[in-house]
Formats: C-alpha cells, sequence, structure tokens
C-alpha cells in the first residue's frame, strides 16, 4: 500500500474548506422556514385581487363554501401552527384543514379581529393536508395572507445533504493520504467519467421543482406508502397502509425494491422531493456502472467503453422516462439491460463463469418493471432458441440453468406474493388494457430527433444511437461478410433485433390489422404502449455501435473522430432538456414560499392511487374514511381507530340482521377476531370493504382486525434469505482461498 502525506498547510486549507462548505449548506436551509401565500396565491375561483396582493370575496359574488385553498402538501407527523391575516365583516366563516377527503379542524374566522393563530397537530404522517377558506355567504371577506410555520421542521434536506457531503470529504482524505496500488490512473479517469456522466444526466433534476412527469404522482405515493408500510412493521410491503384515503392499497404488484432506499429516506424526514431525486441520480449512476462493466466485458478497448458509459446514461429514452412520463419503474428497469445483453453473450459464447451478468440483469428487472422483465424473458428465450444447437454442443445449459434457478430463488420472495394475488385476488385489472396499442405508434421521423419534452409522446432513438447503427451496417454487413467470429454473428443478431423492435414501434407495423387476432391483441393491450421496446432496442445498438468502432478497420482512421461526433451529438439530450421559463426560482415570489420549498413538498404534484390493483368496485366514490353499516339503524359505532393494517371498531347492535363496514380495503392477509380471541368472517362489503355480521345481543363488542403474511410468503421469504445467505458464505470462501 502506498501513502502520500498531506503537508499540515493543504491540511488546514481542506478542513476550513469542508467547514466553510457545511456552514453555506446550513445557512440555506428552508427547512423550518415558514410556507407563506398572499391571498392572490391561494388557489380560488372567485373575488377579486387587490393591489396589496390579497383576495377579496363580495358578498356581491353570492356565492358560499370553499373559495380558496393552499396546495396539498405532504407533512411529517409534528406540530404545526396556521396564521390567517385577514378581514371579515360578518361572522360564521372558517378555516379549515383537510386531509385526503377527511376534515381534521377548523377555527372560526372572528370579525372581531383580523388575525388568526391555531396551533395543531398531526398524529401520524399526512398525505394530502390542506388548508380551506369556507366562505358563510355574508358580508365581504378579505384574505391577506396565510402561514403555516412548523414547530420543529418541515423536512430535514440540508442535514442529509451535509451528511453525504461530509461523508464524500472524508473519502477524499482517505484517498488523498492513503492511496492502494491497484488504484491505477487509468481507473481513476474511468471512475471519474461515469460519475460525472452521472450527475450530467441528474442536472435537469437539481433545478428546485420535479418535472411532473405522467406516472410521477402514483411513484411518489408508492415511496410514501413504503415508509408506512415498514412503520407498520411489514417485511417486504404488501400492502400500503394509508393509501386510498386510508384503506389501504395493494402494493404486491408493482417492483418495490429499489425504492426502498427512497423509503428510508423519508422515515429520516428527508423531503418526498429530495428522496425521488437521490433515485433518479443512483439510476443514472447505476446505469453508468453497468454500462461500464457490461461493455467492458466484450471488448479491450477503453475508447468503446466510455462511449457505452455515455451513450447508454445520456440516451434520449432514458431521459423521456424520468421527465416526461415519470416512469420510475421503467427507468429503474434500463439499468440492468446491458447485463442481460452481456449476460447472453457469455453464456452462449463467451466466458462460462459470467453467467452471473444475467442473474444481476434478470434479477434487477424484475425489481424494478414486471413489463420490463417480460421483454428481457422473451428475449432470453428467444436467443436461447437462435443458438440452441451452440448451447446443446457446448453444454452450455448447465450455465444457463445454473442462471434461471439462482434468479427464481433470489426473487422468490418477490414473485410468490405477486402471483398470490395476481390469480388468487379479485383486483380490478381490465383498466390495464386501456391503450389501444396502435394509435400510441411513433412517426419514424421521430427517430432522427433529440429529445423534446414539451410533447408527451416524443420518442427518439437520438442522432448518436442512428450513428451506432450505422457503424453496425458499415462493420457487420459491408466490413464482415464473410469470415465472422461467434461474436460478430451475436452483434449482428443485435443489430437485427435492433431494427426489428424498432419497426414495431412505428406506424409501418401493422398492429391495426394484427389486433383482429386475439391472441395478438391480449398481449399487446397489456404491454399498452409500442414505445416501450425502445428500451431493448436502444441497448442492442449501443454494444453493436461502441464494439463495432473498436473493432471496424473501415472505421479505424476515424475512430476519435467518431468517438467526439457521437459524444457530442448525445450531449445534445442534455442541452435541449427545456429547463423553467423562470431560471430564478425566488423571482416574483417570497422566499418562504420559492417553487424549492413547495415542491420538496410534492403541493404542485401530489399523489395519486391507479385503479388498476384496486379490488372489483373500489372506484373513488365508493371510498369512504368512515365506518358504514346497515340501514336498518340498529348498528351503533361508538369508536374506531386504525394504525398501519391494524384498526378496532367497538359497536353495538339490536339485530343479528345487521352488518358493519370497515374503511379497509379487503385483500387477503387480513384477519379479524373479537374481544375473546375467537376468529370472524370477513366478507367482501361495497367499494372493496370489509363486511363483518353484527352480534345482535345489545352487548358492546370489539372487532380486531390485522394483517398478516401467509405461511407461504415466509417460505419464499426465508428461500430467498438462504439463497442470498449461501451466495454470501461462496463469495467469502473464494476470498479467503484466492487470499492464501
Amino acid at each position: 500500500m502506498q501513502t502520500r502525506e498531506m503537508s499540515t498547510k493543504t491540511q488546514i486549507i481542506y478542513i476550513a474548506t469542508v467547514c466553510l462548505i457545511t456552514l453555506l449548506l446550513w445557512l440555506s436551509n428552508e427547512g423550518s422556514r415558514p410556507l407563506v401565500y398572499s391571498g392572490s396565491g391561494l388557489v380560488h375561483s372567485v373575488g377579486l385581487i387587490d393591489g396589496e396582493s390579497s383576495l377579496v370575496i363580495q358578498e356581491s359574488v353570492a356565492v358560499n363554501g370553499v373559495v380558496a385553498s393552499t396546495p396539498k402538501y405532504v407533512l411529517n407527523k409534528g406540530s404545526y401552527t396556521v396564521e390567517l391575516s385577514y378581514i371579515s365583516e360578518k361572522p360564521d366563516s372558517v378555516l379549515e384543514l383537510w386531509e385526503q377527503g377527511r376534515k381534521v379542524a377548523a377555527w372560526t374566522i372572528d370579525p372581531e379581529q383580523t388575525s388568526l393563530t391555531a396551533d395543531f397537530t398531526l398524529s401520524k404522517d399526512a398525505k394530502q393536508i390542506q388548508f380551506q377558506i369556507n366562505y358563510s355567504g355574508n358580508g365581504a371577506l378579505t384574505v391577506k395572507s396565510l402561514r403555516l410555520t412548523p414547530y420543529t421542521m418541515f423536512y430535514s434536506d440540508t442535514y442529509f445533504c451535509i451528511a453525504i457531503f461530509l461523508v464524500c470529504s472524508l473519502l477524499v482524505w482517505l484517498y488523498m493520504t492513503r492511496v492502494k496500488a491497484r488504484l491505477t490512473q487509468e481507473k481513476i479517469v474511468d471512475y471519474a467519467v461515469i460519475l460525472g456522466v452521472a450527475l450530467l444526466a441528474t442536472t435537469p433534476m437539481m433545478q428546485t421543482y420535479l418535472y411532473n412527469g405522467d406516472d410521477l404522482c402514483y411513484h411518489l405515493a408508492r415511496l410514501e406508502g413504503l415508509k408506512d408500510g415498514i412503520l407498520d412493521g411489514q417485511i417486504p410491503v404488501n400492502i400500503l397502509p394509508e393509501g386510498l384515503q386510508g384503506n389501504g392499497y395493494l402494493n404486491a404488484m408493482y417492483p418495490y425494491l429499489f425504492l426502498y432506499i427512497g423509503a428510508l429516506l423519508r422515515i429520516c424526514r428527508v423531503s418526498i422531493g429530495l428522496s425521488y431525486k437521490v433515485l433518479i441520480f443512483l439510476s443514472n449512476l447505476g446505469s453508468a456502472i453497468c454500462a461500464y462493466t457490461a461493455v467492458k466485458s466484450m471488448t479491450k478497448s477503453r475508447r468503446s467503453v466510455m462511449l457505452a458509459v455515455v451513450l447508454y446514461t445520456l440516451m434520449p429514452y432514458r431521459f423521456t422516462n424520468i421527465l416526461s412520463r415519470g416512469d420510475l419503474g421503467e427507468t429503474l428497469a434500463l439499468i440492468f439491460w446491458p447485463l442481460i445483453i452481456a449476460g447472453l453473450y457469455h453464456v452462449i459464447m463467451g466466458e462460462r463463469k459470467r453467467w452471473y451478468y444475467l442473474v444481476i440483469g434478470f434479477s434487477g428487472i424484475l425489481q424494478s418493471h414486471i413489463l420490463s422483465a417480460a421483454f428481457a424473458a422473451a428475449i432470453c428465450v428467444l436467443t436461447a432458441l437462435i443458438y440452441c444447437v451452440r448451447i446443446v454442443k457446448e453444454k452450455r445449459y448447465i450455465e444457463i440453468g445454473k442462471a434461471v434457478g439462482m434468479s427464481l430463488l433470489l426473487n422468490m420472495w418477490y414473485l410468490v406474493p405477486f402471483l398470490y394475488y395476481y390469480f388468487g385476488e379479485n383486483l380490478s385489472t381490465e383498466v390495464l388494457r386501456w391503450s389501444g396499442y396502435f394509435e400510441q405508434s411513433i412517426n419514424p421521423s421521430n427517430l432522427t430527433q433529440s429529445i423534446s419534452l414539451y410533447n408527451k409522446q416524443y420518442f427518439t432513438l437520438g442522432l448518436a444511437l442512428l450513428g451506432c447503427v450505422g457503424i453496425g451496417v458499415i462493420w457487420l454487413i459491408c466490413e464482415k461478410r464473410t469470415d465472422r467470429t461467434a461474436k460478430d454473428g451475436y452483434l449482428l443478431y443485435l443489430l437485427v433485433l435492433g431494427c426489428i423492435l424498432i419497426y414495431m414501434i412505428t406506424g409501418y407495423f401493422p398492429n391495426k390489422a394484427l389486433l383482429a387476432n386475439d391472441l395478438f391483441k391480449s398481449i399487446v393491450t397489456m404491454i399498452q404502449f409500442p414505445w416501450r421496446f425502445l428500451g431493448p432496442a436502444c441497448t442492442c445498438f449501443v454494444f453493436v455501435g461502441v464494439v463495432g468502432l473498436s473493432e471496424s478497420n473501415i472505421l479505424k482512421p476515424y475512430r476519435n473522430l467518431i468517438f467526439a461526433m457521437l459524444v457530442c451529438l448525445n450531449l445534445l439530450v442534455i442541452i435541449s432538456v427545456p429547463t423553467d421559463n423562470s431560471h430564478m426560482p425566488y423571482v416574483g415570489a417570497q422566499a418562504e414560499a420559492s417553487k424549492g420549498h413547495e415542491s420538496k413538498l410534492a403541493s404542485n404534484i401530489g399523489l395519486f392511487y391507479p385503479h388498476e390493483w384496486r379490488l372489483e368496485g373500489a372506484g373513488d366514490a365508493q371510498l369512504t374514511t368512515n365506518v358504514v353499516t346497515s340501514g336498518s339503524g340498529n348498528v351503533s359505532v361508538r369508536d374506531y381507530q386504525k394504525k398501519g393494517t391494524r384498526a378496532e371498531a367497538v359497536y353495538t347492535a339490536s339485530s343479528d340482521d345487521s352488518f358493519i363496514e370497515l374503511p379497509i380495503q379487503n385483500y387477503m392477509g387480513y384477519r379479524a377476531y373479537d374481544e375473546n380471541g375467537n376468529k370472524l368472517r370477513i366478507e367482501q362489503g361495497n367499494g372493496g370493504r370489509m363486511r363483518f355480521a353484527v352480534q345482535g345481543d345489545g352487548v358492546e363488542h370489539t372487532i380486531y382486525v390485522r394483517y398478516g403474511v401467509q405461511p407461504l410468503f415466509i417460505m419464499a421469504n426465508l428461500l430467498s434469505a438462504l439463497t442470498i445467505g449461501g451466495i454470501i458464505l461462496l463469495l467469502w470462501r473464494q476470498k479467503r482461498r484466492h487470499a492464501t
């Protein structure tokens, strides 16, 4: 081990710099600052704005009810103060606090006062906290401002950033003082490029606000729900306990392993906005690492490996998913596609020992996005069929069997609950087939464009990846007509496969005609969008382009020029990502209510739970936060409490022919008992609620509801845990063997 001593002067400068940056980060903390709205800044549909930015409601508008409100916030549990500055001529107007359609508190607006100050406490984290001004309809009401102040802080983002900065500073210190010999200059450059490209890909997310993609509100709800599930004691989290207005929402149907990172940050009170952005950065970093690892295993050219890192991490389809679609699942799945492509190569004709590439790649995709996992499985099967003779001849089915078996064992903990609920639960799944599929086909002209997020249906390969296609054609078709090696043949297969996938997403593919076939219709309507094939197609083209550039003799004199051109073309993706029209987030707004402060609380986006994976009949109109009883009036509910997936209701009934429905979605896995420990039968009620037959003896009874995983789930969890333990033990033994 080599060491390099730092001079005392350098050490002092370094420590002073770290302390200064830490101080500046601490001074920039917005977490404890109040949210302040002028009257004009509130959401309103009636009223006038005066010269002081106050909202003036005159009696002549002839309306009453909610006339103004704040956005909906995701707030941590704790104590807060709300202050309303106003002028009211008549009484009976009210400031109300609502959470997920339920009024939590209300304070009367006294006409004899000009301000209202009230404290309130949230006993649990809130998903959709909102203040509403309920106007009585009598007299004029002028709303000057509304201020929300936490007793401690809204979020701990600054402290999280300081902690990350200090950890990075410590690592830099260790690197500067103790440099290992195996950390060569080449590796330092490689790692710097990987980190730099990941940071560059994240720059659009470094703005003060969140891009409101199509599905972003759902993935934010998943982050928040996972946090609630962990705090509820569920590991793994199958039910999001506070979803659907506290009725609970099934989580087992959408992969969520990597979302635990964001959920743990939320438990540490990092804002939901920053937690999501951290996931995006990690997905960019993971994409760069996987592209580096996979391509490096197939070519010795460092130039090609670095080009693959840039092309793959900055490819337009990733940015469309991140910024326009808000599809976190597919974004995470794209991390692992390079390992699938390289893994197939190694188990068929490359290094047999690298069959674990397929395990990591497929497991990563499966734990990110189900449809992407289905695509990966289909491509693996197709590739195995094409190369079946070679596989049998060289007995490579052994490695394939290892990869398949290990993938199943590692992911059993997720697959078993998924299949259990998919086939055994009465879920609403037809909403998954809403797309006409062929209507989502893209225009071929788009394939030559860079990215534009102003058009939601904008999908492209980009000029750089089209250049990779050109390299593949020159090398594999023009130059390598004969004497192709096994690797050349595999890359030609990738080129053809990528072109076929691109053809299938364009309007030239006869999607509409093929929809007359029931089998085709059943498959593609579940896929929903043909442009989902862009992910695997782009990955194929990256491999073809970068490996072709390193091995083509025709292109050899122009390699440096082509490398620079492809990198520059791909940088257009970042340059063309639009920013907000106002590059100064605090212009025209109080610092306390900046877009950054609001966005961290997701007030500009909100949370949403889609209709798929709900129980049949559990539409938004059927949801309620109250206990429902039979209409005969024979049931009286004295108390109902719910915490996580645990609930209890105290009732009395005078007739046995009555029932009680609890506002909890009746997913399989829930159990119910009475006050004597006797198991109660749970029936399906209206809106997917739990229904219980009551004991009509006029005596007070209690219903206790608990969620508990099935024994089959526990066995699957143990099987996956034992597999992970076995892998760790095997790696440890191999390391000891090499050490000796």
